[in-house]
Order: C-alpha cells, then structure tokens, then sequence
C-alpha cells in the first residue's frame, strides 16, 4: 500500500524502453515505489542514502542499477536463465534488489560488512516477497577465500567500493570461470584502463568492454566496466581485509 505522504517514483516507461530496451511490469514497478518508500523509512534511523527526490532515486538507483547489466540493448544472457549472483558492498542493496526485483529467476547475494544495513535489507526483502535475494554479513576479503563462495557466481556486481582494482580483487575470486564481473563508475580515463589491466590479469580475468553511456534524467556521465574470468583466480587473491585498499595491485 503506498503511504499518501510519499511521493511517487516517475514511470516513465518511454525511458526504460529506450535505454533498456525493457520496461518494468505493473507489479515491478509497484516494488520499486514500495523499495523507495522503504529506503526513505530506514534513512530516519539509518544513513542510507543522500538520494531521496524521487526522479534522482529513479536515475541514481533504479535506473543506474539496471543500465549496468545491459550490454547491448539485452539483460546479461545468463541472468533471466537463473544466475547466481553477488552484489559486494550493496550499502542500502543496489545495485543487488533491483536486480532481484527484474530478474526473479537469478538468486541475487547481498553482501556486506555492516550488521544494521544486512538487518535493514532482510526486513525489505521479506516486505518485497524477495524469495530469489538473501543476505550475506561479512568481509568481501574473508568470503572470497571461503570454499562455498569463491568460484561459484555468474555474476560480481560491485558499485562504490575503493578504486577499480580493488574492485577486481573483491570480485574475480568469487566468479565461476567465464563469469562476469561489473564495476560501475562515474568518470572514467583511458589511463586507469591500461594501470587496471595487470591487476585484473594477474588476478584470472581481462577486461572485455567499457561503457560509457550517459544517465536519462540528468545527462550524467556513467561508465561499467565488464571483466570477464578467463582464468584460475591464485589462491593469494582476495590479500587479507585491509591490505587490497592498502596496497592496491
């Protein structure tokens, strides 16, 4: 039931269709106006998000969120086949329940380290009917050396956490070979591209594309960058908690 008070999320399912080449059902649409009503419920205890008008929430979260797992006018192929995917360090759990709202037959993983915001997500998830989504506390650095996580996703989303080749040794470890890791960035040079290059050979994968594209709303620029796992992730991968920030490959 939306709340009188809160505003509404646009539908401007032009937007999506053009962009995406998709656009949300009646009820996904339903689930992101009840996931913005949440986040702005939980912010009045817990800092989630600066992001709170509803236009900037539809383009910083929902559509930023979505446009980093479309290549080419098409979802990732594997994610409506049932994708398990990671999101590391999903904050208030974007780019991760957007995913899991649009792609019901992917599990989606919400990782990370704070206890408040993984309590905060299970309460959304278990409003929203999320079946597909679950929680996971902890350290990218220590989960991607345990057996039961390393090597076994489809999929690494990871958004605002440290510089990209840190972003590369918290993602890669955890991927299937073949699997896709996806950065999402602001800004984005030709000179980070060649000084990412080693650190994400050294760690079993290459970079197989870069987007840039621009947000709808405001004409921000935005980049994903997609690595792809070509290779055996050396077990030294992820270093321990700290030092990846510390001493970047």
């Amino acid at each position: 039931m939306t709340n009188s008070t809160t505003p509404l999320l646009p539908e401007i399912a032009e937007i999506w269709q053009q962009t995406l080449n998709w656009q949300p059902t009646t009820q996904q649409q339903a689930k992101f106006q009840q996931l913005y009503e949440l986040i702005l419920e939980g912010n009045t205890q817990l800092n989630l998000t600066r992001i709170t008008e509803p236009q900037e929430f539809w383009e910083k979260h929902l559509w930023d969120s979505l446009r980093g797992i479309v290549l080419e006018k098409q979802f990732i192929p594997s994610l409506p086949e049932g994708a398990s995917v990671i999101d590391i360090g999903t904050g208030a759990g974007f780019p991760g329940i957007p995913v899991g709202i649009i792609a019901p037959n992917s599990t989606v993983t919400l990782l990370d380290s704070t206890r408040k915001k993984i309590t905060f997500i299970d309460k959304v998830l278990a409003t929203l009917g999320l079946s597909n989504c679950k929680t996971l506390l902890g350290r990218t650095e220590e989960i991607g050396q345990q057996t039961q996580h390393r090597q076994t996703y489809d999929l690494a989303l990871i958004r605002a956490v440290g510089t990209a080749s840190v972003c590369a040794e918290y993602s890669l470890p955890l991927l299937k070979q073949g699997g896709l890791a996806v950065i999402y960035r602001g800004t984005w040079t030709e000179e980070e591209t060649i000084a990412l290059q080693n650190a994400v050979k050294l760690l079993g994968g290459e970079i197989e594309s870069i987007a840039q594209f621009t947000t709808p709303l405001t004409d921000s620029i935005r980049h994903c960058l997609y690595l792809r796992k070509v290779a055996t992730t050396p077990p030294e991968f992820p270093r321990a908690v700290g030092i990846p920030h510390q001493k970047p490959l």
